[in-house]
């Protein structure tokens, strides 16, 4: 333990995790909305959601059907991920007309209900918001649907925040509410690392790219100093592959070139830079994401996303301001 304690001491160098920073960059807040205990013969319709969706069977099973899909069989601690606007229903058994979850709901007037007796099913969950600019960074990178299962060698980490959940929605305890919220993150990320633990047969993409040990030594470099120049040469020696062997393993991964995903991740940087009020002028951005004048930036950036970076900030406090006059 203290040796330990003086590596941490000493080693004031961390190593950088891009999945943590991009987590940060989309801003993904998880929430736990609600809950429902169930018994007897039972069936839920849930609507399309708008957000990312999550809930976890911590109590009995239930079949689970998404629209135009055949039900799946959901047993306690199996937990769900729906990113797709796709609307579902939870039920005892599939042939049970389902009552609809908004009217069950709004009847009940709080964020939990039960049907029947509420002995023989409880069920817990929520929904994944993301920044409204950055969050399509995450979203448009996840599959529809993710379904992980309490047999997954990480059943013991997921049965430990669901019980975790429970007992903390449940307490009058000082600083539940902030417990549950922080709780219900490190779920999400569970979620996201079983996903990408059982993703090596799936389109490609960062959260692909992330998971695959060969590549990410270069990844690390390119979000521990993306304003270096860095060459396709820095990035194979790092990987201790051939240039060609490199370029072509990044590709068949990610889905884009080592230096375009480098560009791309450059371009979410300045966005956020440029979102915020603090007033930095574009020429600071630039040079914090690599680039030597503001016109090349400038270029760079109208290509990346079709307006200038003068263009995209003066659109984004317009944004701002419209919200503030409707808060008023």
């Amino acid at each position: 333990m203290l040796e330990n304690t003086q590596y941490l001491r000493d080693n004031t160098k961390m190593i950088t995790d891009p999945f943590s920073q991009i987590l940060r960059l989309v801003r993904a807040e998880t929430l736990v909305t609600g809950g429902f205990t169930a018994g007897g013969p039972w069936a839920i319709r849930f609507p399309a959601p708008k957000t990312i969706k999550f809930f976890a069977v911590v109590k009995g099973s239930c079949w689970v059907a998404l629209d135009g899909e055949a039900p799946i069989r959901f047993a306690t601690g199996d937990v769900g991920l729906l990113s797709a606007p796709r609307a579902f229903v939870l039920a005892s058994d599939p042939d049970v007309t389902p009552v609809d979850a908004m009217t069950l709901f709004s009847r009940v007037g709080r964020t939990t209900a039960q049907l029947g007796d509420g002995g023989d099913f409880a069920h817990i969950g929520g929904h994944v918001l993301l920044d409204p600019a950055s969050g399509r960074l995450l979203a448009d990178v996840l599959p529809p649907w993710i379904h992980v299962r309490a047999s997954l060698s990480a059943a013991a980490t997921f049965r430990w925040l669901l019980d975790r959940l429970v007992e903390e929605r449940a307490s009058d305890l000082p600083g539940a509410e902030l417990a549950s919220a922080q709780l219900a993150q490190l779920l999400f990320i569970q979620i996201l690392r079983a996903h990408l633990a059982g993703a090596q047969d799936e389109s490609g993409g960062w959260l692909r790219a992330l998971s695959d040990p060969r590549i990410a030594p270069a990844l690390r470099l390119m979000h521990q100093d993306p304003a270096r120049a860095w060459r396709l040469e820095d990035f194979a020696a790092a990987c201790a592959m051939s240039r060609t062997t490199f370029a072509e393993r990044f590709r068949s991964v990610a889905g884009i070139a080592p230096l375009a995903y480098l560009t791309e991740w450059r371009m979410r940087l300045a966005e956020q830079a440029l979102r915020n009020e603090d007033g930095k002028s574009v020429a600071l951005i630039a040079h914090s994401v690599g680039y030597a004048s503001e016109s090349a930036f400038s270029n760079a950036f109208k290509r990346e996303t079709g307006k200038s970076p003068k263009s995209y900030r003066n659109n984004n406090m317009h944004k701002r301001s419209l919200t503030q006059l409707e808060d008023v």
